[in-house]
């Protein structure tokens, strides 16, 4: 079948330059196929690159206050900005300032003045290899089977909101969650149905923790991992209970007319870290509290590795 052009999200450029004409010549050439924002000098290409974030940035080297490549460096300073590819579009064409552009990791360098066919198809070569970058770099980050994030992503989203809590002074919590004699849903129905009740038990997840800052991965065969931040132990607590329960209440199909049913068991911790504190004790208590639910009965909740604190 294919594809509706109009359903496409439009990648996005950011043209900067000081020639009104040049600029507005190339934004009409370009509208069709991207979403275009403009500058006019660096201080503003800075601004506008922060802001809108586009895909590639088309940039003049020569700029009064603040040239092509003093403008890649400040775009470099922030987090935000500082991986956006850059092409440099000049009439500075010899040899030694194209080695300085490409020296600063643009990913080309075009010279004016320029054949428009070939600036359009530069810009759609390059804004493929962008795409199937994201593709790659997505793919690698979430877990086929669920289309939850995996171990990788969690670990570095972790890594994320750890800083950010000692730097704001707010609570971060955990959840390891595992589900109960998962092996004998394999020994019985086979792997495709323990599948099924892997993608299941993660729909369950997502459909719970809805909030912009919560984040839930698969972290290794039928264990999971969430994070909440912002969230004190005891809203932390209500929230596994709604996923305990939830997960408990569901028939998961088995067959054309069978289900099956099936628990989970949840360990939870809770802190606001300061800078002496360890990311790495932080997740150890949690997997202890899992550890004690499971030998505590299972299909339950603990936040103390002794066992006792629990729903």
């Amino acid at each position: 079948m294919q594809e509706n052009t109009k359903d496409r999200k439009k990648n996005s450029l950011l043209l900067v330059d000081d020639d009104n004409i040049q600029l507005f010549a190339l934004s009409s050439i370009l509208e069709s196929e991207y979403t275009i924002y403009m500058a006019k000098n660096g201080e503003e290409a800075v601004e506008k690159a922060k802001k809108c974030l586009p895909d590639l940035i088309l940039l003049d080297i020569v700029m009064p206050k603040m040239d092509g490549y003093q403008t890649v460096l400040e775009l470099r300073k922030y987090e935000k900005t500082k991986n956006i590819q850059i092409i440099f579009i000049t009439s500075l064409d010899d040899d030694q300032n194209e080695i300085k552009g490409l020296s600063f990791h643009a990913i080309d360098y075009i010279c004016k003045p320029y054949n428009i066919e070939i600036v359009k198809l530069r810009i759609q070569n390059n804004m493929e290899r962008i795409n199937q970058f994201r593709f790659v770099e997505k793919s690698s980050f979430l877990d086929n089977l669920t289309g939850l994030p995996n171990r990788r992503s969690f670990e570095s989203k972790i890594g994320k909101d750890w800083k950010q809590s000692i730097r704001e002074q707010k609570h971060i919590s955990i959840l390891l969650l595992d589900l109960d004699k998962f092996k004998s849903v394999n020994d019985t129905y086979g792997h495709q149905q323990g599948d099924i009740v892997l993608k299941h038990v993660s729909n369950v997840f997502m459909q719970v923790l809805k909030r912009g800052s919560d984040f839930v991965a698969r972290w290794g065969g039928e264990e999971f991992a969430a994070l909440l931040y912002n969230t004190p132990l005891e809203e932390a607590v209500k929230i596994a209970e709604v996923i305990r329960s939830e997960v408990e209440k569901a028939n998961i199909p088995c067959g054309e007319e069978n289900f099956i049913k099936i628990t989970i068991s949840i360990g939870i911790n809770s802190q606001i870290p300061e800078k002496s504190s360890s990311m790495e004790d932080f997740i150890k208590k949690a997997d202890m509290a899992l550890y004690a639910a499971k030998q505590n009965g299972r299909n339950r909740l603990c936040w103390d590795e002794t066992g006792f604190g629990k729903f």
